[in-house]
């Protein structure tokens, strides 16, 4: 005998359209959402700036959304530009010094400068990578992504037993903006092939969003048969 399907009622079936509907737009419309608050953000902090006959709206009389982002985009890249540059070299090397000499801003400052050049230079390493550590007990594992060996004198004090340590970070879930920074063993570590995108929308997702996975095929060693000598050679 086969089983009959259940039939689906008018309000099921104009609740799953609904929860269709609401899965393909929301994300779609939060996207767009922030998108545009960021526009207008940046817009807000760089236009008072720009003088009036520089200001294409005042010409157009039109809105242009973005401008303030462009325009600061520019000049970042300019600064940046310049900066490399002996000239450039020694003015961002006198603010320093005159930063440095400030008691809390030197702090703030040194603390910041660090955190980008990790972030963005690109030979880093930081958060390339995603591995499985046991956590909060054994038999338990927790998503930790790879931030780089241990260094400086925690590395001197804890690589006393031979063994290498990691620093990795663990984040909760659904917000991985917080979290542990732990130093873990290398052999500890079940490093993973997704990447540290995939991962965080693993941890945002409760498990949900898994990524797709093919497991690597290990091509068989082919021995080559042996060839019998001819008789009488």
């Amino acid at each position: 005998m086969t089983d009959i399907p259940e039939r689906i009622s008018m309000a099921g079936r104009l609740r799953n359209n609904f929860l269709t509907g609401l899965i393909i737009c929301a994300p779609l419309a939060i996207t767009i959402w922030l998108t545009f608050s960021f526009i207008r953000w940046a817009d807000s902090w760089v236009k008072p700036y720009i003088p009036a006959r520089y200001n294409p709206e005042n010409y157009l009389n039109i809105a242009m959304p973005g401008l303030g982002m462009v325009i600061a985009i520019l000049l970042i890249t300019v600064i940046g530009f310049l900066g490399k540059n002996l000239i450039g070299r020694s003015i961002v090397s006198f603010g320093e010094s005159v930063l440095h000499r400030m008691p809390l801003v030197r702090t703030l400052y040194k603390s910041l400068k660090q955190i980008f050049e990790t972030v963005l230079k690109e030979q880093s390493t930081s958060f390339k990578k995603c591995g499985l550590i046991e956590f909060p007990s054994p038999g338990s594992w927790a998503l930790v992504f790879i931030s780089g060996d241990a260094k400086g004198e925690i590395a001197a004090r804890l690589n006393d037993n031979g063994e290498e340590l990691v620093s990795v970070f663990l984040a909760p879930t659904p917000v991985p903006t917080a979290g542990f920074l732990m130093f873990v063993p290398r052999s500890k570590i079940i490093m993973l092939d997704m990447t540290p995108e995939e991962g965080a929308r693993l941890l945002i997702s409760g498990g949900l969003l898994a990524p797709d996975y093919k497991p690597k095929v290990v091509q068989p060693t082919v021995v080559p048969k042996a060839v019998n000598p001819l008789p009488g050679t």
